[in-house]
Formats: structure tokens, sequence, C-alpha cells
């Protein structure tokens, strides 16, 4: 190695220990900074690590490349190879007993000399150490000494082979007759021995790569390649085998020895070495020449074994120890990814430790876990205040309490899913009782009669009210005043109908909202009652409920004033009551409170007071709109309103847009927001037209829910989503994917069946009488071959077991529907994939439940036992 670039060499059993080599061979023990073993002078590789010199061995000049001898016996026994083919056995520290003694100082001389170029141990037979050499015409190249031979050479060996030696040697110590000779008239420039076998060599020759067999010689297995250099096994994988050429590194697969099974990219510079990591399943080290990066190839996912047309999949890294050019670098045997990096001059070293990338998972059940090279963490919140509401509020927990309760499933009582949502989302409340109102209004007989008015209603109050005509205005006397109201209201069909989907009014061509103020009675919303009944113009009935409010249970007293208050209301735009209600109105803490004042003290047409108070439900303000503005202000206000639902999210929206492509938009923005795509889905299948079905969009909330149910283990509440999507999108039912079918002509059973008419003569050229129920389909129906038997009953399959002698204690037993279907489970058709044997699964179940092998004579399939899905419980079973 004189006047080349360094290497490093870790010792194989002090993890402490590690050689450089380049002029002469320096031995350095590393340890923590400021610890005992760290003297002064130490070098330091790290902020944690150092390093300190213990011994220096400069007797062997034209070093070209060394080897540590494997076993802990001699201690640090190094093998040099010399320019001239010689290889030296030498020693660093201080061990002095008689095997180091005797191989100390030991020279094993080729016939020939020119250089050698690698040296490698036999990882078993340790007395076996190979040497790579120059070619020579007359000469093998690829030597293998045994270290314990006594033979030494004869008097008459030529002054040639001893004349570059720097030291007297003794006769004795010089061998010349190599144990193997191998691969003539050709140059080896790397060499290793296959862990698999100790008895296999591979050996990178001039023009190929190949396999030595020391127990035959005379035969080699070998493949023609360019990448014939640093050939290397990978310690984890022993068939796997890495080589290189120039800056291009081949991956091989000994068992398919043909060509390589990859080729990573090619680097601008020559590669100087290729280095598998020994903690690390196929992380794979480079190094080019001339550079500051050291480029790592993770091999971890390549499947195995690898098949010709399989592609391994591989991360490309790379990482930079520091800035100045990298001689050589080398991993340490046992902690995991770390590496000894020397420089190109100088010796500089530094401790290096290769970080993994983390992989995060985080599960449906918000458990979060990551893995780092050998570990696996899981996050445990211990004690953190705060933790658990804040799982509680996450949607994805949302959804799963409300899958578990069967949200959305209610299809009569729509208003009733926001409580099994939990009752307290404001937003969800308002949504499920507008698609209660559309489903009520869209079922009324009269409607239906009307035709296209079913329609409507699902397209929202936005394009109910730009449909409207005939608009009348009237004007009423207050509730118990004989005074004339100056305030104009407006009705109109379409009004009626609007009013109906904001639920204040029920069915009918009156205004009534006497109903609807008992409901919000029972509910205790005391101050939204009155607010209505006020808008009705019932200034009497308002001031009873404020005082029933204040004398309830737990009520407030407060509303006793503000029914004072009321009770004092005068059209009179001077009078002192109008003055100091508009001024004091806006300190009231209730908004319903807020716009009753607001109503009263507004002038007709201008109740921006009431309409943009973003506090009251967003059905009232439409409400009151209906009633009150004009044909010209309500499409503009309503307009204006649904944008603003629209790019907040806000589901009370969907009482303006409807289950329309404005709709879709809505619930998008609002998905966005929360991640909601439970609400999403269950919503935009209620009563939406097929047009709006098929928007891409709600196709992706469909699917997303569906396998959220599924990542849950949910499988049965996804069945019944999807039965439930089903009925309110026919379109989406999926067509039959599995079938039975005839083993002679291949058509479906199952389906022949379903397509044959039901009266006539359509059962009984089968041999079947009677009820269509009571089948009896024995032979296929398009080519009349008679069905396989039952392995038990030994009748053709299609015979009901009912009619099959002694199935009627089995049927009792398995507790099958009670149901008079054309096929019950009873019936089904059931055989091993295994074995192909089967019969009637109501007899299989009965036979496995005290057997486990298969019913045929002479087979012993435990056919039961291969079906491993029924291990798998569902997280939703009870």
């Amino acid at each position: 190695m004189s006047g080349s670039k360094p290497d490093i060499l870790w010792s194989p059993h002090h993890p402490d220990r590690y050689v450089i080599c380049d002029s002469e061979l320096g031995l350095y023990r590393i340890g923590p900074v400021g610890s005992s073993e760290t003297k002064a002078g130490t070098l330091p590789l790290s902020e944690e690590t150092a390093a300190t010199l213990l011994a220096i061995n400069s007797d062997t000049p034209y070093m070209k490349c060394v080897a540590w001898y494997p076993k802990h016996e001699p201690e640090c026994l190094l093998a040099v190879g010399q320019a001239n083919g010689r290889v030296v056995l030498t020693s660093l520290g201080q061990s002095h007993n008689s095997t180091c003694k005797e191989l100390v100082g030991k020279e094993f001389v080729p016939k020939h000399a020119r250089q050698c170029n690698t040296l490698a141990w036999n990882p078993v037979d340790s007395n076996l150490l190979a040497a790579g050499l120059d070619k020579h015409r007359a000469d093998f190249s690829v030597l293998i000494w045994d270290i314990s031979s006594k033979y030494s050479p004869e008097a008459s060996v030529s002054s040639e082979k001893i004349r570059l030696s720097s030291v007297d040697l003794d006769s004795s110590s010089v061998v010349t007759k190599p144990l193997y000779e191998l691969g003539q008239n050709d140059a080896c420039l790397s060499l290793c021995w296959l862990l698999r076998d100790p008895k296999l060599l591979l050996a990178g020759m001039h023009r190929n790569l190949a396999i030595f067999d020391l127990r035959n010689t005379s035969q080699k297995t070998f493949v023609n390649t360019k990448a014939i250099q640093g050939v290397t096994v990978d310690p984890h994988f022993h068939d796997r085998v890495a080589s290189f050429y120039e800056g291009q590194v081949a991956i091989w697969d000994l068992r398919k020895f043909e060509k390589p099974v990859l080729t990573l990219s090619e680097q601008p510079k020559p590669l100087i070495k290729v280095a598998w990591c020994p903690t690390r399943n196929g992380l794979l080290a480079t190094l080019s020449r001339d550079s500051n990066i050291i480029r790592l190839y993770d091999m971890q996912h390549t499947p195995t074994p690898i098949g010709d047309e399989t592609e391994p999949t591989i991360i490309e890294r790379s990482v930079q120890p520091y800035e100045s050019q990298i001689g050589s670098f080398a991993w340490h045997p046992s902690s995991q990814n770390r590496m000894v990096v020397v420089s190109a001059a100088n010796r500089v070293m530094t401790d290096f430790t290769v970080f993994e990338r983390i992989s995060l998972a985080w599960s449906s059940t918000t458990s979060l876990m990551w893995a780092c090279g050998r570990h696996l963490y899981d996050c445990v919140e211990d004690g953190a205040e705060g933790v658990d509401s804040v799982i509680e509020k996450d949607i994805a927990t949302k959804m799963r309490q409300r899958a578990q309760s069967r949200y959305g499933h209610d299809t009569v009582q729509v208003w009733k899913n926001h409580l099994l949502a939990g009752g307290s989302d404001p937003q969800l409340k308002s949504l499920w009782y507008d698609l209660f109102y559309m489903k009520q209004c869209a079922e009324d007989i009269e409607l239906k009669l009307q035709g296209n008015k079913q329609s409507v209603v699902y397209s929202g109050i936005k394009n109910i009210v730009k449909t409207t005509s005939g608009t009348t205005e009237s004007r009423r006397c207050w509730s118990g005043s004989e005074r004339q109201s100056d305030v104009p209201r407006y009705h109109s069909e379409e009004r009626c109908l609007s009013l109906r989907l904001c639920g204040w009014i029920s069915r009918g061509p009156d205004i009534n909202v006497e109903v609807f103020l008992r409901s919000l009675e029972q509910e205790r919303e005391w101050e939204r009652a009155a607010a209505v009944a006020l808008f009705n113009l019932d200034i009497r009935r308002a001031i009873q409920i404020l005082n029933k409010g204040a004398t309830a249970e737990k009520g407030d007293l407060n509303l006793n004033v503000v029914a004072m208050a009321l009770s004092g209301y005068t059209d009179d735009k001077s009078s002192l009551w109008r003055e100091m209600c508009s001024s004091l109105r806006l300190q009231l803490k209730n908004p319903y409170l807020c716009v009753m004042f607001a109503f009263l003290t507004s002038e007709p047409g201008a109740y921006d007071g009431v309409l943009y108070e973003s506090s009251v439900a967003v059905r009232d303000r439409v409400a009151f709109a209906c009633m009150f503005l004009s044909d010209a202000q309500l499409p503009r206000y309503i307009d204006k309103l649904t944008n603003e639902m629209k790019e907040a999210g806000n589901l009370e929206g969907i009482l303006l847009t409807g289950l329309t492509k404005d709709g879709v938009d809505l619930m998008e923005s609002y998905v966005d927001l929360t991640g909601d795509v439970q609400t999403a889905s269950f919503s935009m299948l209620k009563g939406s037209p097929g047009e709006v079905l098929k928007d891409p969009r709600v196709q992706c909330w469909i699917e997303n829910y569906r396998n959220l149910l599924d990542a849950w283990r949910f499988w049965h509440k996804r069945a019944e989503f999807d039965i439930h999507r089903g009925k309110l999108d026919p379109s989406s039912k999926p067509l039959a994917q599995v079938f039975v079918s005839c083993n002679f002509c291949g058509k479906s059973i199952s389906y022949s069946c379903s397509v044959m008419p039901h009266q006539g003569r359509g059962f009984s050229q089968y041999g079947v009488s009677g009820s269509p129920t009571k089948s009896k389909v024995t032979s296929c129906p398009g080519c009349r071959k008679p069905l396989p038997r039952c392995a038990l009953c030994l009748m053709n399959m299609g015979t009901p077991v009912s009619n099959c002698p002694g199935t009627g204690k089995s049927d009792e037993r398995l507790d099958l529907t009670r149901e008079n279907k054309l096929a019950q489970f009873n019936n089904w058709f059931t055989w091993c994939h295994n074995c192909r044997h089967g019969g009637h699964a109501g007899h299989m179940l009965s036979w496995f439940k005290d057997h486990t092998e298969c019913p045929v004579s002479g087979c012993t399939c435990k056919c039961m036992q291969l079906d491993t899905t029924g291990n798998l419980v569902p997280s939703d079973s009870s």
C-alpha cells in the first residue's frame, strides 16, 4: 500500500480495535471521550469517542493488501500481501504465546514474483489463506496456503524469490508450496470465501467471476463479466454477492449465476470499495475515488428467491461524514450502522453512525408506532392531561363511534341520525332535519300528484325561490290587537314549500306555526320559540312563551324583563321605547332576543339586523326572509347566503343548495375542513339524483368510508352500508363475481336457475314439482349433465337437504334461517380447494363438528383446518 490511499480493518473479535493500513500498520483502540482508556494525545473521532494508538508495525514494506486472522488465537495476527507476491504473517500487540511466535514472520512465496492483489482467510478452516496474484503465463494466480505447513524450500531456492525481502529470514519460515493452485494463465483481482460452504472460493478473475471448489479443483463455475473487483458476500444472505467495475456495481444471486439480478446506477467516478453492512440486512455501502460522500443502497425489500423478471426494490441514499475526501471506510462488526471513515490524506479519522430512515405507522384506531433500525417504538402518552379529549375530538374516533351506533342508517325518522352521532353537533342536527323535511315533502301525496315538485324538493330553497310566481302581499293585525300592522308579508306556493323545508309549518295552505312552537317549548328553546311567534305577528304568544320560560325549572328570570319590554311595543317611530330598544338590543347575549327587537325597530323591507345575525340558525333566517322579503330581494339574499355557506363548509347550507352540484361543492368544503367522509357519504345518498351520485367527489367519499370500515375491521358494518347504498342507489349494486359453474359446459348453474320461468313447465322439466321455493335442480340447466354428488348423502347437488335422509336433526342443530328460500345455506355447494371433495353445506358443517379429516374414504385432507380466514374476528362482532 505504499503510496496508495489508506484502508481500515476492524478486529473480528475486539469491537474497540481497528488497524489503519498504508505505508505501515497502526493499531488503534476506540473509546468514549474522557474515559481511563483514552489518554492525552488521543485522536478525537466524534463528540463522544476518541482513538488511542496502541502499536505501529513498519516491518512489512511494499504492502498491497492486508487480512486479519479470523480466530481468537493467535491475537492480532495479520497477513500482508506485498508487491512481489509474497504473503507475510505479522502481528500487532503484545501476544507472546507459542502459536503466535511460530507464525509471525512466516512467508509464503510464489514461484514467480508478481503483485499480490487480495487476501482472504477461510472463516471456518482458519489455516487456509487464499491469495490473488497478477497474471503470469506459466503460473497460477490463485494460491491457497496452509499457514500450519512445515514445508521448507530446497537449498537451491532462487535468489530472485528473496531479493525484495527487507529482513533476513530463516529458511524454515519460508513456504513455497501452496496447498492449492487455481486460475492458471489469468489474473485474480478479488477473492472471498462463500459463507454457505467453506470449500467454495469466489474469485474475480481477469475476464470472469469464478467459483472454485476445493474438493474438485479441475472444475469451476464461472460467468463472463467485467464486474470482477471487490467481490463480497452479504453476511445476512449468503447467496447474494456484490462486485464492481469502474463506477458500476453488480448484485449476483449464486443460485442463478448466469447474469446479475441487479445493476446499480453507474457513478461518474470509478469505485474503490464496496462493503455490506454486517449489522443490517441488505445495506450496501460504496465509495468512489476522490469523493467525500458514501452511497448507501438499501436492498432489504428484495424478494427472495429472486425471480428472473422481478426487479428488486432499492432505496438509495448518500451520507457525508465530513468535507474532505474519503480514503476508505469500514463498518463496525457489532454496533448497528456504525463505521469509521479515514480521509485520503493525514489519517484524519471519524466515527460515524448512519441513521436509519424512520418508518411511521398510524393505525386506524389512533395508535402511533414507528420503526428505526431493529427497534419498534409505540407512542404512549403517560398521564398527559387533555390527550384523551384530543383523541375524542379526532374525526376518525368520532366516525368510528358513530359507525358502531349505526349512524346514518335510519331511513324513516331521518332526523334521529343526529342523535346517533351524539346529538351535540348543531351542524349535523341541522343537516339531518333538513333531509328529514325534504323526505317528508317528497313523500307528500299532493306533491307526488303534481309530478315535477318531488324533484324540486331536493333541489334546495335556492332553486325553489327562483321559480316563485303568483306572490301576494298582505297585511294583518297583531294578534290580540285591533291595530293593523304596517309590516307587509308575502305569500306564494313556493314560499310555503320553503317554510315547510325550514320546519316552521306542516302540510296545508295556511301558515300555522303552533305545532312548531310547541316542539320548541318541549326542547326548552324559549328564546327561539318567542322569536318565531313574534315573526308571525303574535306578540301575545311571544310574551306568554317568555313568561313560561322564566318560571320553568332552571329558567332564566331575565326573560320576564324581556317580556315586559315587549309588552310596551309601539309603532311610533319617535317613541322613547323604540329609541331605547334600538340602542340597547345589542347588549342582549341571546341572539334570538336581539333579533326580536331588531325586527320590531326595523323599517319594512330593511331587516338586515335579523337576516345577517350569524348566530341565528340559517333555517330561521331563511324562513323569515320567505315571509318578509319581496320577489326582488329574496333571490339576492338567498344567493348571497348560499355562497357564504359553501365557502364556510357549513352544513346548514344544505337547506339552500339541496342535494345538487352546489350541495356537493358545500359538502366538499365541509369534508376539507373536518374529514368527515361518513356524513358526506350518507347525506349524498338520501334522495340524490343519479347525476350527483356519479360525481367523482361523491364516489371518492363513499369509497374512502368503505375503506375506513374495512380498516377498522367493521366488515359487518361495511356490508350493511353496501346494502343501504344499494337500496338508495341501485346502480351501485355490483355484478355477480363468483358463481358455481358446470364441470362439462362451464355455464353458471346459479344464473341459469335464476333466469328460468317460474310458471308452466319451468321447474317440472328438472324434476321439481310444486312451488319453485322447493326446487330440486340436480342437473345442469345448460347441458343437462348431472351435478356432483354430496360426499355424505351421495345425492346429487341441488337436492334440498330436507329431502335427504337423516338430516332433520342436523338442521335443528345448525340453527339455520327459517325462511323458505330457493337456496338456504343448508343447500349451498361447498367443496375443499385442496382435495376437491365436498357436498351440502349443512352436511359438511355437521361432519366437521365431530371429525377433522375429509368424509371421502381414503382422503386424509383436513379440509376445515385449511380455512385460515375462520380465525379472523371482526371488530364489530358482539
